[in-house]
């Protein structure tokens, strides 16, 4: 029974290599419909073949192996492609796919005849399988959980947009520390947090969205009262109950 399956698809396969016909007597060239698909040409006769699961024909390639990773490829209306031959962790014998679970963004596989190689993109970065690369996450990629990256301190970038003076997403939003007037957060692409600071001297102001003098600053006026190199600055010489902020900025500016 096996083999005369065998020589059905045999048959089958001749008979579609047949009605290709050969645009030169040597050379390979891609299906029309079938995007791992192509015809080896010799002589004017062409032998159908297939590249290994997982690429697909590249007709632009100039190399006499024109199969490559489907992200390298534009197989434009060659949508079709053999059955998979799966693995456990690869979805195809060859290429690179992405960890099954959607919460892991920062892992995935390289395939190779059906091994998996795991991997792990850089801190901050996540797999795209339609790109083959780590790369920054996108907006959209927010509930991905290993894209919701929590700083120690707690800190996890909100779901919410931070919209700007124009009502348009920010690409990079801010946001105070919640006990820290020098401290702020970024988001990256609004889901990476990094902590940042300020000057030595200044606060953040999440109103205006970047570092400023702490008068300027609602509850951080009084920040620095304790720090040894603007204590004496705090100090009422004139006797008319306010702060100096005039010889703390100069102070300042010399670190």
């Amino acid at each position: 029974m096996a083999k005369c399956l065998l020589l059905v698809a045999s048959l089958v396969a001749a008979s579609l290599a047949a009605e290709f016909r050969c645009p030169a007597k040597y050379g390979q060239y891609e299906d029309e419909r079938q995007c791992d698909k192509y015809y080896e040409c010799e002589e004017g006769v062409a032998t159908e073949k297939l590249c290994p699961d997982g690429l697909v024909f590249d007709p632009t390639n100039r190399k006499y192996n024109k199969c490559d990773q489907p992200f390298n490829v534009d197989c434009g209306d060659r949508t079709e492609l053999q059955p998979a031959k799966s693995t456990e962790k690869c979805p195809r014998q060859n290429g690179y796919f992405a960890h099954p679970d959607p919460a892991i963004c920062n892992v995935f596989f390289n395939c190779i005849d059906g091994d998996a190689i795991e991997s792990q993109c850089s801190s901050g970065l996540v797999f795209d399988e339609y790109a083959g690369v780590c790369s920054w996450p996108k907006k959209e990629d927010k509930e991905c959980g290993s894209k919701r990256t929590v700083l120690k301190d707690g800190f996890s970038c909100p779901k919410e947009d931070q919209l700007d003076a124009n009502g348009r997403a920010t690409d990079h939003p801010k946001y105070a520390h919640p006990e820290d007037c020098q401290k702020f957060y970024v988001c990256l692409n609004g889901v990476t947090p990094r902590e940042q600071g300020c000057s030595l001297g200044e606060a953040y102001n999440e109103e205006k969205q970047l570092c400023d003098d702490p008068e300027n600053v609602p509850g951080c006026e009084d920040w620095y009262k304790d720090h040894p190199q603007f204590k004496e600055l705090y100090d009422d010489e004139d006797g008319d109950g306010k702060k100096d902020f005039g010889k703390i900025k100069k102070f300042k500016n010399r670190y």
